[in-house]
């Protein structure tokens, strides 16, 4: 399987600025395994600083902590890469901006880390809105790093533009 193709991703950022300036909203990102891939695609179109207010990259679980404010009894309980720690992820990029939307991310991307119960390419995802709606999902990605992380990316950009359209 190959990468999400860059054309592909671009169309997916320029869909999300589009909803988010016909609303006059922002967006926060959170990203652990994606490493920023999201907020470079998001911030590489012309005028995303009317909609793209800012980007976390928080990959140590004390990042996410001091960073986006999520509880180490979340982390501790059901581990970084989780549903409830994608959901305090969003929440905490809204909480620490001033953004109307997030999204996060948060998985393993391998090629090592995996576990039985998490393997590599098992990607969480948090999305928020700030009337207080938390969205969140799981998926299991195939492919190498590179492949995972833009498919990853994609998957949180689209489950945005879904959330909000």
């Amino acid at each position: 399987m190959a990468r999400v193709a860059e054309s592909e991703l671009k169309q997916l950022a320029e869909a999300l600025g589009v909803k988010l300036q016909a609303r006059q909203w922002s967006v926060a990102t959170a990203e652990s395994c994606t490493g920023g891939l999201v907020g470079q695609l998001l911030t590489s179109l012309p005028g995303c600083s009317g909609w793209f207010e800012r980007g976390f990259i928080t990959y140590s679980n004390v990042s996410k902590q001091e960073m986006l404010g999520v509880p180490a009894a979340t982390l501790e309980a059901f581990g970084a890469v989780s549903e409830e720690t994608a959901s305090e992820m969003a929440k905490g990029a809204l909480a620490h901006s001033h953004a109307h939307v997030s999204l996060s991310i948060t998985g393993i991307a391998g090629p090592d880390g995996g576990t039985p119960q998490k393997p590599v390419g098992m990607v969480c995802y948090g999305w928020a809105l700030k009337d207080g709606l938390v969205l969140s999902s799981t998926c299991r990605l195939s492919g190498d790093r590179d492949e995972i992380r833009s498919r990853a990316a994609a998957a949180a950009i689209r489950g945005l533009i879904e959330l909000i359209a």
